[in-house]
């Protein structure tokens, strides 16, 4: 009696796991070290003493950046249309483009290895409608202030109002990928939901941007 076939999904990702493709390199050693803990994000009490409503806002938001610039968070923000993984910025692996949707290329669209959760087996991340961030919110290689006035321009935030910025950043499942992301991938610090009160707590402020850094 013949076996019946198995799921064409199941398939692509044994195939994928036995040619080394969509999957994260082995650990140096062969064996992976445990995920350090999350460094904890101080609530938005911390900064109530910040009389200054602007200054607030600013440290406010300073915090918040921390998640912001995690690498669980900037390898989705890049500022060309590759994604990176790891800790360290590394170039996708398979070399892979954004595509016009940002949801990757006919025949190596992003959907294709990444799904609706982490595969442990295959070491792959994976969280509902997994895709690049657009090019008008990248993030890499940019100061919190930049990202600040990026968050706050309609034309360059998918023309989401502030509220609506909150509501991503303290409820939307992708975002909270990054502090669930398997594989012994370091978590963003914190939790999403401390993230998300800091986010509302720096649009309560008034959403004052920090200073621009000056390089010397």
């Amino acid at each position: 009696m013949t076996p019946p076939a198995a799921p064409a999904a199941t398939l692509a990702v044994l195939a994928l796991v036995m040619l080394g493709g969509c999957r994260a390199a082995p650990p140096p050693g062969g064996s992976a070290a445990a995920p350090p803990a999350a460094a904890d994000l101080r609530p938005p009490e911390a900064f109530a003493s910040i009389t200054p409503r602007d200054a607030r806002a600013q440290a406010l938001f300073l915090e918040a950046s921390r998640v912001l610039f995690h690498p669980r968070c900037v390898n989705c923000h890049p500022s060309d249309d590759a994604p990176r993984q790891r800790d360290d910025a590394e170039t996708h692996e398979p070399p892979v483009t954004r595509g016009d949707d940002d949801r990757g290329v006919p025949a190596m669209r992003c959907s294709g290895c990444h799904q609706d959760a982490n595969l442990p087996l295959a070491r792959l991340p994976g969280a509902p409608d997994w895709h690049l961030a657009p090019r008008s919110m990248a993030w890499a290689g940019k100061t919190p202030a930049a990202v600040c006035a990026q968050l706050k321009d309609p034309a360059r935030n998918g023309g989401r109002s502030l509220d609506r910025i909150v509501l991503h950043a303290a409820h939307d499942p992708l975002v909270a990928w990054g502090w669930s992301p398997g594989h012994d991938r370091a978590p963003a610090p914190g939790t999403q939901a401390r993230f998300g009160a800091l986010v509302a707590a720096w649009v309560e402020a008034g959403g004052a941007c920090p200073a621009e850094e000056v390089k010397r």
